[in-house]
C-alpha cells in the first residue's frame, strides 16, 4: 500500500525509483521484520505468559521435555503479524500470485491458531480433533489448488522433475489432488518438526532463502530462460514476501534458541509450511520442495514409518517419531540435534540449487 503512494513521485524524485526495485524491496521487508520481531517479541511473550497461554508438553515425550510445559505458546502470531506489517510497505498487491499467497499464510494460521486455542484452554496437548483439522487444511488447499488451476496460467498442471528441463508429464485435472496433497503434507511436515528449541525454525530460513532466490529466478524472463527453467509472470514479487518470512523467522529466533523463551505452536507452523508449498506450487516447483524442505519431508516419513510399523507389525522403527526425538532418545543433546538438522537442511538446499545447471 505503501508503494501506490511513492511510484508517482519516481517523476518529481528520481531516487525514488529504488522502490521499484525487488532485491531494494525484499532487503527492507526482511529488514522490517528482523526488527519489529526484536522490538516487540519480548512485550508478546510477556503477554503469553501473563495470559497463561503455555506449551502443555506430551507426557510419553521425552523426561528432557518436561521442563518446558507452560513455556509461552502461540509465538507464531508474532511472525505473522510482522510478515503482514512488511507487506503493507513493502509488497506490490497489484499482483494477483500475492494475494494468493498471503490467503494461504492467514488461513492456515487460523487453523493453526484454532488448534493452539483449545490446547490452552484445556490444558493439554489435544487441540482440534485430527479429523476436524484435517477436513479444514483440506478445504484451504483445495481453495488454493483450484484458484490456481482456474487461474489460465498455460503450465500449471505439468510436472517438472528436477534434473529435467523439460516437463515430464501433463497430469491434467489429476493435478488438483496432487497440489492438496502436497499443502496438506506441508503443513504438517513443518508442524511436526517444530519439536525442538529452534528446530523448525532455522529450517524454515533456508528454505525461504532458497524460495527467495527461486522465485526472483522465475519472475525474470532472462534469467529463467538461461537456466531453462520456468518463467511466471508476477512470481518475482514473492521474492518480497520469502525475505520478509526470512527476516521474521531470525527475529523469531532469537526467541526461540535453546533454551526456547516462546515456542512459535501450530499457528506458526501450519501458516509457515501452507505458504511454502503455495508458493511451490506457484513457481512449478512442487518436486524441488521435496528436496529444499529435505528434513520436514523426513521428519514426516519417519511419523508415517512408525504408524503404519506398529500398526502392521507391533514393532516400533524409531525409539520415537518424529525423527529428532529418536536421536534425543539415542543420547544426543538436544542442541546437537538441532544444529546438526540445520546443517542437513543446508546441504539439501545447496542440492536443490544445483539442480538448476544440471538438466
Amino acid at each position: 500500500m505503501f508503494l501506490e503512494f511513492m511510484y508517482p513521485l519516481v517523476k518529481y524524485f528520481t531516487p525514488l525509483n529504488v522502490f521499484q526495485y525487488l532485491t531494494f524491496r525484499g532487503a527492507y521487508a526482511a529488514l522490517t521484520t528482523l526488527l519489529i520481531c526484536f522490538m516487540f517479541g519480548p512485550t508478546i511473550i510477556e503477554a503469553l505468559r501473563k495470559f497463561r497461554i503455555g506449551q502443555s508438553i506430551r507426557e510419553d515425550g521425552p523426561e528432557t521435555h518436561l521442563k518446558k510445559d507452560g513455556t509461552p505458546t502461540m509465538g507464531g502470531v508474532l511472525i505473522i503479524l510482522s510478515v503482514l506489517f512488511s507487506m503493507l510497505l513493502w509488497q506490490d498487491f497489484g499482483n494477483s500470485k500475492v494475494w494468493l499467497t498471503m490467503g494461504a499464510f492467514i488461513a492456515f494460521g487460523f487453523i493453526g491458531f484454532l488448534d493452539d486455542y483449545l490446547k490452552v484452554k484445556r490444558h493439554n496437548s489435544e487441540g482440534l480433533p485430527a479429523w476436524a483439522k484435517l477436513v479444514l487444511q483440506c478445504i484451504v488447499a483445495l481453495i488454493i489448488t483450484l484458484v490456481l488451476y482456474f487461474s489460465g496460467e498455460a503450465e500449471i498442471t505439468v510436472l517438472y522433475i528436477p534434473f529435467f528441463k523439460n516437463p515430464v508429464i501433463d497430469l491434467g485435472v489429476l493435478w488438483i489432488p496432487f497440489a492438496v496433497l502436497l499443502l496438506v503434507g506441508e503443513s504438517n511436515a513443518v508442524n511436526l518438526s517444530d519439536g525442538l528449541d529452534g528446530l523448525a525454525t532455522g529450517l524454515l530460513i533456508l528454505v525461504f532463502i532458497t524460495l527467495g532466490i527461486l522465485t526472483y529466478l522465475s519472475g525474470r524472463a532472462d534469467y529463467s530462460s538461461y537456466l531453462g527453467i520456468s518463467y511466471i509472470t508476477g512470481a518475482g514479487e514473492l521474492t518480497v514476501f520469502c525475505l520478509a518470512a526470512v527476516g521474521a523467522c531470525v527475529g523469531f529466533l532469537w526467541f526461540n534458541a535453546h533454551p526456547a523463551d516462546v515456542f512459535m505452536g501450530d499457528v506458526g507452523s501450519l501458516s509457515l509450511g501452507g505458504v511454502v508449498a503455495t508458493i511451490s506450487l506457484i513457481i512449478k516447483k512442487e518436486i524441488l520442495i521435496l528436496i529444499i524442505g529435505g528434513v520436514f519431508v523426513l521428519e514426516a516419513a519417519s511419523v508415517i514409518i512408525q504408524v503404519l510399523s506398529y500398526k502392521t507389525r507391533k514393532k516400533r522403527v524409531f525409539k520415537m517419531a518424529p525423527l529428532h526425538h529418536h536421536f534425543e532418545l539415542s543420547g544426543w543433546a538436544e542442541t546437537k540435534v538441532v544444529i546438526r538438522f540445520w546443517i542437513l537442511g543446508g546441504l539439501f538446499t545447496i542440492i536443490a540449487l544445483s539442480t538448476l545447471k544440471i538438466q
